[in-house]
């Protein structure tokens, strides 16, 4: 048995990896981190068995494409106007996706059984979401060490990721195309302060 000690350089990093250790220990699913595209490095570590919020398509198809351009299937539930070419550029393989546009009355049970069988589901729920529904789910995501990536309101997120100062680039003089956004990405956990970071979107 070899002893390899704990990098120190980031609290945050030793605090995860004690938390990691402890849940190993415990018998319970050990949280692991799942890639992000390098415009979220810095800002949020994405890890199984947790939900995250979004305010926007574009970060919620952003959070899943790193996962996705890592070889692991996402899925999309509640996306009747899902963009297939918005989704190709934000770097979702589409090879690799799952899409349930319209699941109704039934979302609960189709966001469950994808969150069985994919690493990231991105869900758009149809109205307010329950504490009891979002327990069933938070449950789900920690046997199955998956990932939900919610745009809209949900009981309890480990981190809400939102867009500010947006700007775009493109219209010179009023005219010509756009290129890209230049905005802020803001990140809110609990408990902790906000964390900022400047980014450039498709």
């Amino acid at each position: 048995m070899s002893v390899r000690p704990l990098e120190i350089d980031d609290p945050r990093l030793v605090l995860d990896q004690l938390r990691g250790k402890i849940a190993a220990l415990q018998g319970g699913p050990s949280r692991l981190g799942v890639p992000v595209l390098p415009l979220f490095e810095g800002l949020l570590t994405l890890r199984t068995g947790g939900v995250y919020g979004v305010d926007s398509a574009t970060l919620g198809m952003a959070l899943a494409a790193g996962a996705s351009q890592a070889g692991e299937w996402v899925g999309f539930a509640g996306w009747d106007d899902f963009g297939v070419e918005a989704a190709h550029q934000q770097g979702i393989v589409l090879a690799r996706t799952v899409l349930v546009p319209a699941p109704g009355e039934h979302w609960l049970e189709v966001t469950a059984a994808l969150v069985d069988v994919l690493k990231v589901v991105v869900l758009r729920p149809p109205g307010t979401v329950d504490a009891k529904s979002a327990s069933i789910l938070d449950a789900r995501l920690r046997a199955r060490s998956a990932v939900l990536v919610v745009q809209g309101e949900w009981p309890r997120c480990e981190a809400r990721i939102s867009a500010e100062h947006i700007a775009w680039d493109g219209l010179d003089a009023g005219r010509g195309r756009l290129r890209e956004r230049r905005v802020t990405l803001v990140a809110r956990q609990p408990g902790r302060a906000p964390v900022r970071a400047r980014a450039v979107l498709p």
